[in-house]
């Protein structure tokens, strides 16, 4: 418990109407969640606008109010606090109730349209195996070692925070407040159109994580990317690069590769890891970028990275009947499709027919979907089009948005069906004796969104599955 006064003490411009001495035992942003004591954060969403539940707050047992206007009428023992921004003061607020623990703490955040579960979960995994207690926050689980809770780190003893960093939690100030030890950048390309408007917005979106980033704090950028350095143009972080293509401060080449692994050689030193494709190989760098700085360039990590699994939903390689090799993969943008589509046919062999399984997600970013479309149909031997989350959105509509993007010589190569699991089926029995089968888009999750409605769904059982059925 904390009075409103230590609360805010750390605050620039916030004006207090009330008593600052008041009790708040705890803090809340969800209004249905409040009790006798907390303080309310009004937060402004993109839907929906906080300040509507303040009165419905104040009488569940609200003690104060975080906001941005101040109500018409003010209640008598409850205290007002009114700033310009709810949820950049929330940060300062949460870091000063919770007595300031997360400055002990290392805390690594990673943006970019691809790449960031990947990168964190294999920092995560890298500094566990060095024998470090670490949190995760990412897309597919919240952790703190081998537990998978919602609870507060710090309190739990972290020492370390591994953390993906999305373009709208930058944009709606959801990590203001946030310590970071180090930004890493993976790459930037369409996406999230829908939320930003522009490319550009979203560009800029990423670039605000590093321009907040403090002085004493590092960034890692991806060279190769042509947006990479503007990341850190006006940053006050430390500067380090990593690259495939060019010189950078760490460097990554892949040697060789197959579907079991690769073999890497990254700045002086060589390893071989379990992780697949180009885009892996960058994940891998900007990992070992990130850990050699943390570690003041360990001798042991190169021998640690090797030991490294895979992540959830990422490049997952199944194994069926006749020699079928099936991958599951998480990759739901042009670009992260394109990437998984080459690795695949840099590894195959011309006589391997690859079959794509493929949708794109309703009420989301509609303008990706032709290019989908395209690139699965144009580097595949057959591509099947069918749902992914089609929420509120009529599917059949969402497969003809797709097949909109299909050059005319690749008509012939694809076939729509709206039914993902009817989908899976059909590529399985397509496929002929050592083909490869790719389901992109989903990967990690575990259902499907249709119509409001989250119904059981994994790519891999509905394979596991199919594949038992044509033993």
């Amino acid at each position: 418990m904390k009075s409103l006064k230590q609360l805010i003490g750390t605050l620039d411009s916030a004006q207090v109407f009330g008593q600052a001495e008041i009790a708040v035992t705890g803090l809340q942003i969800d209004s249905r969640a409040v009790s006798t004591g907390n303080l309310y954060a009004a937060m402004r969403g993109t839907t929906v606008d906080g300040h509507t539940f303040i009165d419905g707050c104040l009488d569940a047992g609200a003690s104060a109010i975080l906001c941005e206007v101040l109500p018409a009428s003010l209640r008598d023992g409850v205290a007002y606090v009114v700033v310009d921004n709810v949820a950049k003061a929330l940060g300062e607020i949460c870091l000063n109730f919770y007595d300031r623990k997360a400055e002990s703490m290392t805390i690594v955040g990673t943006t970019g349209t691809n790449g960031k579960t990947s990168v964190s979960t294999l920092l995560f995994d890298l500094f566990t195996l060095r024998g470090n207690l670490c949190g995760l926050v990412s897309t597919v689980e919240n952790r703190i070692g081998t537990t998978i809770i919602p609870s507060t780190m710090a309190d739990a003893g972290c020492s370390h925070c591994f953390m993906e960093v999305s373009s709208h939690a930058v944009d709606q100030r959801r990590i203001a407040g946030v310590p970071f030890t180090a930004g890493v950048f993976t790459n930037i390309t369409h996406d999230h159109l829908d939320y930003h408007k522009t490319f550009d917005n979203y560009i800029k979106a990423k670039k605000q994580f590093f321009d907040e980033l403090p002085a004493g704090a590092f960034a890692v950028t991806n060279k190769d990317d042509r947006n990479g350095m503007v990341m850190l143009q006006n940053t006050k972080a430390m500067r380090y690069t990593y690259a495939m293509k060019q010189p950078a401060d760490f460097t990554v080449r892949v040697s060789e590769h197959d579907f079991t692994g690769m073999q890497l050689q990254l700045n002086q030193t060589e390893f071989w890891s379990p992780l697949i494709g180009g885009f892996n190989a960058y994940n891998l760098c900007a990992v070992y970028a990130t850990a050699f700085l943390l570690t003041e360039g360990d001798a042991e990590l190169p021998i640690q990275m090797s030991a490294l699994g895979k992540v959830n939903g990422r490049f997952e390689v199944l194994r069926g009947p006749n020699r079928i090799t099936a991958i599951v993969d998480y990759a739901h943008t042009p670009d992260a499709l394109k990437n998984v589509l080459q690795t695949i046919n840099d590894i195959r062999k011309n006589s391997v027919h690859l079959i794509t399984v493929v949708g794109c997600g309703g009420n989301r970013d509609q303008a990706k979907r032709p290019e989908m479309g395209k690139l699965a149909a144009e580097l595949s031997n057959r591509a099947i089009l069918t749902s992914d989350n089609p929420r509120f959105e009529d599917p059949q509509l969402i497969l003809e948005q797709m097949e909109a993007g299909v050059e005319p010589q690749n008509y012939k190569r694809i076939v729509k069906i709206v039914d993902r699991k009817e989908a899976i089926k059909t590529a399985v029995l397509m496929a002929q004796t050592g083909d490869i089968i790719l389901v992109a888009g989903k990967g990690h999750e575990t259902y499907q969104d249709i119509q409001g409605v989250k119904h059981p769904f994994d790519d891999k059982i509905i394979l596991s599955e199919t594949f038992k059925l044509i033993e």
